[in-house]
């Protein structure tokens, strides 16, 4: 059995978790989240805890296990703190600004960009060269900020570009003549 499937995860209060058959719904103060595990996966919950366990000795209903034990506390994580991914804009005359439901890039094309917020997440610019994404799902905050990142990855040779706040570029050195 998975080592990660074998460990409980705990329900903290003013949380509102329902196991309807396969489904698993969580509501917390931060919003609700649900997910629809595999049916080689038996969630039990008992005395505030959400057990997992594989339904046969598979290989895969085992890994099926304990990637879903990994999901779940994910969700469980989100509708209580949330998830945010902060990114930073290097480069003279790059922007950022939110405007209703549009995030207004300037990253040195000819035009500005215009990345359009999705519903479920949130997205602030504290100031012009920081951008924070905020939002109860840890992979749709991680895939949104990733795609506003794409817009312009940071360059080798300056280090300009859209970069999470976190990540190290190495800079190459120029060409000699």
């Amino acid at each position: 059995m998975s080592r990660v499937a074998k460990s409980p995860i705990p329900i903290p209060q003013g949380l509102e978790v329902q196991v309807m058959g396969h489904n698993i719904e969580v509501k917390g103060k931060q919003g609700t989240a649900a997910y629809a595990c595999p049916a080689l996966v038996e969630v039990n919950l008992t005395d505030n805890f959400l057990n997992f366990a594989p339904r046969n000795h598979s290989k895969t209903a085992s890994a099926l296990a304990g990637t879903t034990r990994a999901l779940v506390n994910n969700m469980v994580k989100g509708v209580m703190q949330g998830f945010e991914k902060k990114l930073s804009l290097v480069g003279v005359g790059y922007r950022a600004q939110v405007e209703g439901k549009l995030l207004n890039l300037t990253l040195g094309y000819s035009h500005p960009v215009n990345f359009k917020i999705p519903d479920d997440i949130t997205i602030e610019t504290p100031n012009q060269t920081n951008i924070i994404v905020k939002g109860i799902d840890k992979q749709r905050v991680g895939q949104i900020a990733a795609n506003i990142r794409a817009y312009r990855k940071p360059e080798p040779y300056k280090g300009k570009g859209v970069r999470y706040a976190d990540e190290v570029v190495v800079i190459k050195e120029a060409k000699k003549k």
